[in-house]
C-alpha cells in the first residue's frame, strides 16, 4: 500500500503556510497507524516552482522550502524506524529552464551540453519545427533569439525537454538516481515516463479528428511521435537493472497509454522494466459497475505473467474521488482500491474524503488552469492543505495556507474521524488491516462474478480462502447472489456504520439478502455443511 504525500500541503512546521520535511516527520506515527506501507514525496527538489517543483533545478539536492538534505535523512532513517518505505518522485523528461545544464545548453550552439536539450531551426516559414502542442496548451516550442533557435518543451516553456538520445545525458541521469538510492531511498515514482524520448526526425504529429474545443489544446493532436517511441523501453530496463542492483527497491512509471501499450512497459521476463506503470482506469473511468468490471477484466487480461497489477483512485493531478462520487460512493471507492489485486495507492486526504473544494479565482495558483481556463484543468483541486484538527488553519500551519483549505475542515479533519469509529478514516484503517490479515486479499488471485445491475463482485482466493466482495455503485437495493445455492457467507467488512450493519458476522443465504444502496461488502466464504 503506498500513500502520496504532496509536501507542499501536508503540514507546516516552520510557519509560512507550505509543508514541509519536518512537518511531514512529524506525522509519521499517523501513516503508520493507517497500515501503509511506502510513503511517495511529490518533488522536494530545489526548483522555481512554476511547476510546483516538476520544475527541477537540482536533482541532487533539497528545495529550502521543505528543508535540506540532512532533514531528508532524518525523514527517511524515522520512515525506516517505523517499518516504512520511503519514494521520490524522479522527473526525467525534462528540467527547469534554471537548471544549470540548461543555462550551458542556452549559452551557445558550441556549448558542450547544447545537445543536452532538443533544439531545432525554425520551419521554412520561420515558425515552430513541426506542430507539437504542449501539454499546457500553445506550441511545444520555444525560440530563443540569443542562439536563433527553438527548444522543445513538452509541458511549460520554463520546462525544456532533455534529449535523452545525448549519452552522456544518461550518464548524469543515472548519477541521481545512485546519488539518492545511496542514501537509502527505497524507490521512485518516474514522472511521465512516456514522454522521455522523441521521434528522430521530430515529424509533425497527425490531426485528432475527434478533438471538441471543450478539450484540453493538447488533445488537438495525437501523440504519436512524441511520447511511447520504442527507444524508451530501453532507457525504462536500464533503470530497472540500476534500481535492481541495489537490492529491494521499486519503480513506479507514470504512463498514460491503453492497456497494450502500457503493458509494455513491463518489459519481458529477461529484460525487465518498471515494476508497475502506473494504472489510473478508476480515475479516468465513468462510476458505472458495468464499465468498471470490463475496465478490471481487460487490464488483467493485458498483463504479462510476470506482471503485477496496481489501482489508483486519486493523485495531485486528478478531481478528488469523493468530488467525483459523492460521500457514500467514497465508501464503496475505498474497499474497491483495497480488495482488487495488486498495489494501491492511496492520495493524502482521501482517506477521510475530501471532496470538491473551491478555489477563488485570486488563488488560483496551478498553471494549468492559468494557462487554459474554463476547461476544469485546474489541479489547484486536489492540492489543498491536509486538515488534521479544528483549530485555526486546521493544524495545518500556523498561517494562511499556501491554498484554501476544504469548506468543511472544522467538521473533516483527521482528528474528527480519529473519534469516530463510523467515519471513512476508520473503514480505511480496518481495511488496511483486513488486507494484512487475509492473503487472499493481499496477494490472491481474482476471478469477476456475475451481479445485480450496479453491483460489481469479485471474488480473491489464496491458499483455500475465498472471499467475496460485492459493491453497489448504485442508489437503490439490489440482490446479493452467492456464487452457489449451497454456499454461506460470513461479513468480514461492511462499508456501512456498524450500527446499522446488522448482518456482521453472520452467516446467510444469496435467497434471503439484498444490497443495500451504496453498500460494499467483504465476505468470506464456506460451503454450508
Amino acid at each position: 500500500m503506498i500513500y502520496q504525500i504532496y509536501p507542499r500541503s501536508f503540514q507546516d512546521s516552520d510557519a509560512d503556510g507550505v509543508g514541509d520535511l519536518v512537518g511531514i516527520k512529524s506525522r509519521l506515527d499517523y501513516l503508520a497507524s493507517l497500515g501503509i506501507d511506502a510513503v511517495w514525496l511529490s518533488p522536494i527538489y530545489p526548483s522555481p516552482m512554476a511547476d510546483f517543483g516538476y520544475d527541477i533545478a537540482d536533482y541532487c539536492g533539497i528545495d529550502p522550502m521543505f528543508g535540506d538534505l540532512t532533514g531528508f535523512d532524518r525523514l527517511l532513517s524515522a520512515v525506516h524506524a517505523r517499518g516504512l518505505r520511503l519514494l521520490l518522485d524522479f522527473v526525467p523528461n525534462h528540467t527547469s529552464d534554471q537548471h544549470p545544464w540548461f543555462i550551458q545548453s542556452r549559452s551557445s550552439r558550441e556549448n558542450p551540453k547544447r545537445d543536452w536539450y532538443i533544439w531545432r531551426d525554425p520551419a521554412p516559414d520561420g515558425g515552430p519545427p513541426n506542430n507539437w502542442i504542449s501539454d499546457f496548451g500553445g506550441s511545444s516550442w520555444e525560440w530563443d533569439a540569443s542562439t536563433g533557435q527553438y527548444y522543445l518543451h513538452a509541458f511549460l516553456t520554463s520546462q525544456p525537454d532533455i534529449n535523452w538520445r545525448e549519452p552522456q545525458v544518461r550518464e548524469a541521469m543515472m548519477a541521481v538516481l545512485r546519488f539518492w538510492l545511496d542514501r537509502g531511498v527505497d524507490g521512485f515514482r518516474i514522472d511521465v515516463l512516456w514522454h522521455i524520448i522523441k521521434a528522430a526526425t521530430l515529424p509533425d504529429n497527425p490531426i485528432n479528428a475527434d478533438w471538441t474545443p471543450d478539450r484540453t489544446q493538447r488533445d488537438r493532436l495525437i501523440q504519436l511521435h512524441s511520447t511511447d517511441q520504442p527507444e524508451a523501453h530501453a532507457i525504462s530496463a536500464d533503470f530497472r537493472a540500476l534500481a535492481d542492483s541495489y537490492g529491494d527497491r521499486v519503480l513506479i512509471g507514470e504512463i498514460c497509454l491503453p492497456n497494450d501499450r502500457l503493458a509494455r512497459w513491463y518489459g519481458t521476463a529477461n529484460r525487465p522494466q518498471v515494476h508497475m506503470p502506473f494504472n489510473f482506469q478508476l480515475i479516468e473511468s465513468v462510476w458505472d459497475a458495468a464499465v468498471i468490471r470490463q475496465s478490471i477484466a481487460d487490464y488483467e487480461a493485458s498483463l504479462p505473467e510476470f506482471g503485477w497489477p496496481n489501482w489508483v483512485i486519486g493523485s495531485h493531478d486528478a478531481a478528488r474521488i469523493a468530488a467525483r462520487v459523492g460521500d457514500a460512493q467514497a465508501r464503496v471507492a475505498a474497499m474497491l482500491l483495497l480488495t482488487l489485486r495488486g498495489t494501491p495507492t492511496l492520495y493524502q486526504g482521501d482517506e477521510i474524503g475530501i471532496g470538491k473544494v473551491t478555489i477563488p479565482p485570486d488563488r488560483v495558483r496551478d498553471p494549468q488552469g492559468l494557462r487554459q481556463p474554463g476547461l476544469g484543468l485546474g489541479r489547484d483541486r486536489s492540492r489543498t492543505p491536509m486538515p488534521w484538527d479544528g483549530s485555526t488553519h486546521a493544524g495545518f500551519s500556523t498561517l494562511d495556507p499556501w491554498l484554501p483549505l476544504n469548506e468543511d475542515w472544522p467538521t473533516r479533519n483527521v482528528a474528527a474521524q480519529d473519534r469516530d469509529a463510523d467515519s471513512l478514516l476508520s473503514l480505511y484503517r480496518s481495511l488496511l488491516a483486513l488486507r494484512r490479515s487475509h492473503d487472499a486479499l493481499a496477494i490472491g488471485e481474482i476471478t469477476l462474478v456475475d451481479a445485480a445491475e450496479d453491483v460489481l463482485a469479485y471474488q480473491r482466493r489464496h491458499a483455500g480462502e475465498s472471499l467475496l466482495i460485492v459493491l453497489n455503485l448504485g442508489g437503490k437495493t439490489r440482490p446479493l447472489m452467492l456464487p452457489t445455492k449451497t454456499c454461506v457467507a460470513e461479513v468480514l467488512a461492511s462499508t456501512l456504520l456498524p450500527s446499522t450493519a446488522s448482518r456482521s458476522h453472520r452467516a446467510f443465504r444469496s435467497v434471503d439478502n439484498v444490497l443495500a444502496p451504496d453498500e460494499g461488502l467483504v465476505l468470506r466464504l464456506k460451503e454450508k455443511h
